[in-house]
Order: C-alpha cells, then structure tokens, then sequence
C-alpha cells in the first residue's frame, strides 16, 4: 500500500515602477483670438509584491493516485489605476460661450429670498458656483414692486467681446488591490482557481479655471475658480477562473469577475476670486468666497468582466497568448450610503440613467509573446480597450476614445531567482467641457494624453 506525501514551494516577489505621464490641452472650438496648446506633466512610483505557496499530491502507488495533483495559494498586492495625469489649456471665447454665460441663464430657485436662493446662501454659507459667484459680485439680484407682488431678477456683469480663457488640472492618487487566491489541479488537465479582492481608491483633483479681459471700459479684470476633490474608499470583488490544457502545447483560459462593490466617501470644496479694476468713480477691489469643505458618502457598483483566451508554447523556444475581454460598463451604478452619518436616501435614478445611456459594452484584447534565449527573456505585447461611451451619444467630431498599449520586457533566469523590466507605452485623446450651457456651445477640450511606465521584478524560487 503505497504512501502519500506533499511537496510545497513558494515564490515570492516585488515590484517597483516609475510612471511618466504628460496631458496637452488644446481649446477645439475657440473664437477670435485663437488658443495655444500647453503641457502638463504628472509622475508617479509605485509597488506591487507577492507570493504563491503551492503543493503536489505524490504517492508511492499510482493505483490509489487521486485525480487532484495539488494546488496553490497566492496573496499579491497590485495596482490597478494609476490616477497621476495633467491637462492645461489657453484659448480664447466669445462673451456668449464664457462662464458669463453659463451665470446669465435663468434658475428661478436663485432669485427671491427662499431656500437655495443667493441671497439664503450668502446669510447660511455659499454651496454651489451661483453661490460664489454672487460672492464674488460677479453677479446680484435686484427687485421691483409690481401689482403689489416683489418680483426679482438676476444682474450679471455687463461685458463684451472675447474673453480668455484658460484651466490646470491636476489629478493624482491611485487604485490598488490586495488579493487572495487559491487554485488546484485536476489530473493536470483542468485547473480551476477562486479568489477574492480587496480594492482601497484614492484620488485627489485640482482644477483652476479663469477667464480674464483687457478692456478698460468694464471694471471687470478677471475671476479665477478653484475645485478641489478628494474620494477615498474601499471595496472587494470575486474571481473565478478555468485553464484547460487541450495538449501539452495549448491551453485555453476563461474567467469572470463580479463587480467591485465599493463604498466611497467624496470630500470637496470650491473657492472663486474676482478682481475688478477702479471704474465710474468706484476703487479697485478683490472679492472671494468659498463653499467651505463638505463630504458625501455613497456606493458605486463598478462593470462585470469576462475574459477568454489562449495560450501556445512553441517548444523551448517561447510561447504566444492572446485574450478577448468583455466590460459591461453600461450596468454600473451608483447608489446612496445611508448606513454613513456622510450620506443620504437620496434617489440616484437620474444618475443611473444617465450612465446606461452614456455608457456602453466594451471589447478589450490583447496579445503577447516571450522569446527564451538560455537564460534570458524577450517579451512584446499590444493591447486594444474599446471605448466605454455608448456611440450613439458621443459627439462623431470627438472620435478615437481608445486606447492602446505597447509594451516590451526583457528578462533572466538562473537558478532559482529571476529579474524581469517591462515598459509599457500607452497615447490616447479624451475630451471634456469645464461646463454646461443651454444652447450646447459651451467650449470643449482635447487632452492628448500620453504615458510612459516602466516596471522592475524580481523574485526567488524555492
């Protein structure tokens, strides 16, 4: 009667990358005057480590061999979004595409003295830009008696002509994941594995937009609004994953992940300065107000994953792989918090809609391979991800949303310890306006982004 006993190994390794990254904002639809295109760069560093601990069944007697030969257990820590990027634009716009503009267009609930009114923000404390901007003088209110009813009306600064226009914004922070996973295998033919993540998300963004003039037959100079937003959180998601190896050579691969159900908090605060010039007998003056900080908490329910692919061997030489894999970001959601004293129950049906008509499906793929030459590695890799945005609704003039990777990699091996360095290069444009308008001709933004990372491994066999 034979006996049974197991061999265990572990492999540890580390992680260390620096990313390089620069945004160049350009001002698409700007009016006499032009725009220039500016740069605005944003490093990081990060690190990523882990382990796998793995056991084969042996036995003396192959005629009481179970069918499961062993198995492994990993913990890891990854990063999974990098939020280090910058965008810097300088243009110039007509009177009727400013933020002027945007102040001008009617919101009844402003005007008068009930709740959300400019004159009950200025006595409460100012939570919103009408607020500031009333703040700042940029606009006021006036009354009339008419038929024994005071009726009210919004003043906004009297100005003409082009205005320049410009705005930084710097972003930071990142997503990562920590990680704990076992899979086993089934008479080395099928190879099944579980695991569970645990997602901590940090991000911080700056914006500073202005708009200023030179004629010196308006008091007003310029006006400059400050964004700042802070979200931070924690989440956690599950895997399931299959590898079927056809033969020794080929070997294809499925897995799903569910949502990441994550449960953030958003902290932010808003500030707006205006400068006005001596004018009409008045002095020059500076103005500013701010909203102060608030929070909100609230749940997201990030997309569904499902990935499929194959993988060749060619021999000793290498091997081949290449993978498709479907986001449904289409189904997220955003949800309140009320379980927090930061949330609410608020409805967030209007959001939800809002994102199932933005947002699509969409298709990502990516293919690599690895050289051995003795003891060392070459590696080359491209990777396509689809848009997420519904096509129906983006705007035909704003196209190429996707993104695409290139990566190469060298590597060695001797012994039981291994070192491998791996760039990735990725260039894409995105789009955005810094606000909303009635008439849809508010300005819009390129960002051509472009982002150069490189990564260092090194682990050990035992």
């Amino acid at each position: 009667m034979g006996y049974q006993h197991m061999r265990l190994d572990s492999d540890p390794s580390s992680t260390l990358g620096v990313g390089l990254g620069q945004g160049e904002g350009t001002l698409l639809n700007p009016d006499a005057g032009g725009a220039t295109p500016l740069s605005q760069t944003a490093n990081s560093f990060h690190v990523s480590g882990g382990a796998v601990f793995s056991s084969r069944r042996n036995r003396a007697s192959s005629n009481s061999e179970s069918n499961w030969k062993g198995g492994a257990f990993a913990i890891g820590f990854t990063r999974l979004a990098d939020f280090n990027t910058g965008s810097n634009y300088l243009g110039s716009v007509a009177d009727g595409r400013s933020l002027l503009q945007r102040l001008r267009e009617p919101r009844t609930a402003l005007v008068g003295s009930g709740n959300g009114s400019l004159v009950e923000q200025s006595q409460n404390g100012y939570y919103n830009l009408d607020g500031l901007a009333f703040g700042t003088y940029l606009t006021d209110t006036a009354s009339v008696v008419r038929n024994r009813t005071r009726q009210y009306s919004l003043l906004v600064q009297n100005r003409r002509g082009n205005i320049a226009q410009g705005e930084q914004v710097q972003n930071s922070g990142s997503m990562s994941q920590f990680d704990l996973a076992y899979g086993g295998s089934y008479r080395d033919r099928l190879y099944i594995g579980l695991g569970l993540g645990i997602v901590t998300s940090n991000f911080y963004s700056r914006r500073t937009f202005s708009e200023g003039e030179s004629d010196a037959t308006t008091p007003l100079n310029n006006y400059t609004l400050y964004d700042d937003v802070r979200t931070s959180g924690t989440g956690f998601n599950a895997r399931l994953g299959l590898i079927y190896r056809v033969v020794d050579a080929v070997r294809i691969g499925a897995s799903v992940q569910t949502p990441t159900w994550m449960y953030l908090t958003d902290t932010y605060s808003s500030t707006m300065d205006s400068h006005f010039d001596a004018s009409g007998g008045y002095p020059a003056a500076n103005y500013e107000a701010t909203t102060g900080s608030n929070q909100y908490a609230y749940r997201i329910t990030t997309p569904f994953r499902a990935n499929g692919g194959v993988a060749v061997t060619v021999g000793k030489y290498g091997f081949l792989t290449g993978d498709v894999e479907y986001v449904g970001y289409q189904h997220m959601r955003l949800d309140s918090d009320p379980s927090s004293t930061l949330g609410d129950n608020a409805s967030f049906a209007t959001d939800n809609a809002g994102i199932a008509q933005t947002y699509g499906n969409a298709v990502n793929l990516r293919f690599g391979g690895e050289a051995r030459l003795d003891i060392f590695r070459v590696r080359l890799g491209f990777a396509h991800y689809g848009s997420p945005y519904n096509s129906a609704v983006v705007n035909k003039a704003y196209t190429n949303l996707d993104q695409n990777y290139y990566t190469a990699g060298l590597g060695l091996r001797q012994g039981n310890f291994f070192i491998d360095a791996a760039g990735v290069y990725t260039r894409y444009n995105s789009y955005y306006s810094p606000y909303q308008l009635n008439n849809y001709s508010e300005p819009v933004i390129q960002v051509k982004n472009s982002r150069f990372t490189t990564t260092v491994t090194a682990g050990l066999t035992f």
